[in-house]
């Protein structure tokens, strides 16, 4: 698989781009990479790359997230770390957008200096399972609502079809003629598929740019709750 320095992935809510930022960079770092990874929704408080820290942490990753990512507080502020991101030519740098046009706006402030490079790709993370983006049509007017918004226009498209847990190796496949129409309609290549890792094996050789993931784990703290928190898998 190819990389650029700069990986941003947005879409619609719930598409799964947290998951696959958090997959890539611990791929980049498997590699031997310089990675770190910036948590830039501030729309959203609840699908956090920070549910990653541990392991984010224990691969090398610096992660950049804001301040209050994971508690009570919500700011719609980003550090200023994270202009590292930009700045650092010798890190690879993974950037988590956030949901639909909303979310992107965020990117603006970094807009400039990702397209002075000329070094990034920013992926659209599709997955024709949603309730918002059933069709092509409907993923191609999302992925330019985000383009309007972040300034920042997208290079490719990644296969993230899944049903959650009800996710089989058909549930992929049956998405490749919508991937490929949307990859029509865009003008841009599919460039990766994203299966979690149970499915992954049944799918090697059969679609472009697999990558194979570990999901999130959300842990939900609740005061009548004993014993250790529960962990959750995330899709969104």
């Amino acid at each position: 698989m190819d990389h650029k320095r700069i990986t941003l992935f947005a879409g619609h809510y719930g598409s799964g781009k947290t998951n696959i930022a958090v997959n890539y960079a611990l791929l980049l770092a498997r590699e031997g990479r310089k990675t770190a990874i910036a948590d830039l929704d501030i729309v959203n408080p609840y699908f956090r790359t920070k549910d990653s820290y541990a392991e984010l942490s224990e691969a090398g990753i610096d992660l950049i997230s804001p301040q209050f990512a994971n508690s009570n507080v919500d700011l719609p502020a980003l550090p200023a770390e994270a202009y590292r991101l930009v700045q650092d030519k010798e890190l690879f740098a993974v950037m988590d957008i956030g949901g639909d046009d909303r979310g992107a706006y965020a990117l603006g402030r970094y807009t400039p200096f990702i397209l002075e490079e000329n070094d990034y790709r920013m992926a659209f993370v599709a997955n024709p399972y949603r309730p918002l983006t059933r069709t092509p049509e409907e993923a191609l007017e999302v992925m330019r609502e985000i383009e309007s918004a972040g300034g920042l226009p997208f290079t490719a498209i990644v296969n993230n079809a899944n049903l959650a847990d009800e996710t089989t190796p058909e549930t992929v496949l049956a998405a490749v003629p919508y991937m490929e129409k949307l990859s029509e309609l865009s003008g841009l290549p599919v460039w990766m598929t994203s299966v979690e890792e149970r499915v992954a094996a049944e799918l090697e050789g059969k679609v472009p740019g697999l990558l194979s993931m570990r999901l999130q784990k959300k842990y939900f703290d609740l005061p009548e709750q004993e014993g250790p928190p529960k962990a959750r898998p995330l899709f969104g």
